[in-house]
């Protein structure tokens, strides 16, 4: 009763001051980096969803012992109740970016549940308290336990339903860039069955972050500030950005949690300001060397100034594959700069961005022990086969992608069994920003196999064969994968 009510409360105040997401959001924060990982690892995009349901049965565990507990001392319990609501109603209201109607829905949970407690205890009519017992004894206590089991599972499903749909619709038209993307190369995408395609369509694209519900952002209410060690501070509203320059560019993400081998990568098209001319436009003074951008639900990331200031295209984005960003991508606004993992790089829903230095401010990640700055390391990936696959014996297409973004990847190579390293065929890229596909023609024997690959980016650096894993700077390792030729 007391979540599902506190569901309710927050979707009609503020979705991400639902009592499970702002003690959620605490325990993210207090877990350590290599329990990060793991989640990350072995959970994958179900990650927050495991934590939810961790907490929910949690706090189910918990009810049960303070039900038991009511029989004799009921307004201990309910007192109890009370006390958890109010610790939830601290927590929500110390968020980053919090304000004091953070709390009105772990308070409003906490008095909800204490008083289901009470009610159930009464229907029961147990002799400690109350002092008569209510008509309709055991009968009505179970009809009155299961209208509140009933309503607390309507409150938690309707405001998780309604919190899901209360995405702020985009009514605005995109501008056309200034300079649009040339075509991607004919041979960009060598479309061979199980290969990873060249463009990752929105809904496929990965996504990491630390944001249990996805913030709305009312495009409207949006503003970016630029601050800090700026000469002329800026503040911009999305129309103002729309209006200015836009270019389109396509540009390769990768998370750093990701493993050898791993799901992490993606690639868009993006049409975005450069930031570049944003900050040249705010005047960025002498001694600053971190661009700290914080999101709207309080994240922080910090960026290499000379990531952003060196010519490379690094972007305040508003669109990803020619639609507008999608609420879990970032809208209205997100960073996108080549050749930095996103930890460091890739701020969804931005709201500032504050020229800093890395001595005086530490970024989320970074206060947490991954390396603050964050370049992408050479990857390379088998897709084709899959792993464990049975394949006939002849001529077998090996195929996947590797990257090295803002390097480019100048080559690829194969081997079965530790043989001898040979060259896979290149797929054609337009540019050195994205991944690159790549095919080999393996020669099939019966037996049990052994494939591998390693790249080569475009500074002559040969990824390593030693696996280490992504913290704190990102994994490396040849992938390999195991086929059986019968």
């Amino acid at each position: 009763m007391a979540l599902g009510v506190g569901e309710l409360t927050a979707i009609a105040l503020r979705p991400s001051a639902s009592p499970l997401v702002a003690v959620g959001g605490m325990v993210i924060d207090a877990t350590p980096a290599v329990l990060k990982d793991f989640a990350i690892r072995t959970f994958g995009v179900y990650d927050k969803a495991v934590l939810i349901g961790g907490m929910v049965l949690v706090v189910a565990a918990i009810a049960m012992a303070l039900g038991r507990a009511a029989e004799r001392r009921p307004g201990f319990a309910a007192a109890a109740i009370g006390c958890a609501g109010t610790v939830a109603a601290v927590v929500a209201a110390g968020r980053p970016g919090a304000s004091w109607l953070d709390a009105v829905p772990s308070v409003v949970s906490g008095l909800a549940g204490a008083a289901a407690l009470l009610l159930a205890v009464a229907l029961r009519g147990e002799r400690a308290w109350p002092k008569r017992r209510l008509p309709g004894g055991r009968r009505l206590f179970l009809a009155g336990s299961f209208g509140l089991l009933v309503t607390a599972a309507a409150g938690g499903v309707i405001g998780r339903v309604a919190g899901a749909g209360r995405a702020v619709a985009a009514t605005f038209r995109l501008p056309r860039p200034v300079i649009p993307a040339k075509p991607l190369p004919a041979g960009a995408d060598l479309r061979i069955p199980g290969l990873t395609p060249f463009t990752t369509p929105n809904r496929d694209f990965y996504r990491v972050d630390t944001a249990l519900v996805v913030p709305r952002v009312d495009p409207s209410d949006w503003t970016l500030r630029i601050t800090g060690m700026v000469d002329r501070p800026l503040e911009i509203d999305l129309e103002d950005l729309l209006a200015r320059p836009l270019v389109e560019r396509d540009i390769t993400l990768t998370c750093v949690s990701n493993e050898v081998g791993g799901p992490y990568a993606g690639h868009a098209r993006w049409l975005g300001a450069p930031l570049l001319n944003l900050l040249r436009e705010a005047g960025v003074r002498r001694g600053a060397d971190q661009l700290l951008s914080t999101s709207a639900d309080g994240f922080t990331c910090g960026t290499p100034l000379t990531a952003v200031m060196d010519g490379r295209d690094a972007l305040l984005a508003v669109a990803m594959n020619g639609e507008v960003l999608p609420a879990e991508h970032g809208f209205p606004a997100r960073m996108v700069v080549p050749g930095l993992y996103g930890y460091a790089s890739a701020t969804k829903w931005v709201v500032e961005l504050k020229l800093t230095t890395f001595a005086a401010e530490q970024a989320y990640w970074v206060r947490r022990g991954w390396a603050a700055d964050g370049p992408v390391k050479t990857m390379s990936r088998i897709d084709v086969p899959a792993p464990l696959a049975r394949v006939a014996p002849g001529p077998v297409q090996v195929a996947g992608v590797a990257w090295a973004q803002h390097r480019g990847v100048a080559a690829v190579e194969v081997r079965a069994d530790g043989g001898p390293w040979s060259q896979a065929r290149l797929a054609d890229v337009p540019g050195v920003d994205t991944w690159r596909q790549w095919a080999w023609t393996w020669q099939a024997t019966p037996g049990t196999h052994r494939l591998e690959v390693r790249a080569t980016d475009g500074a002559g650096r040969t990824q390593q064969m030693a696996r280490v894993p992504p913290f704190p700077d990102g994994a490396t390792g040849h992938h390999s994968i195991v086929v059986t030729v019968p």
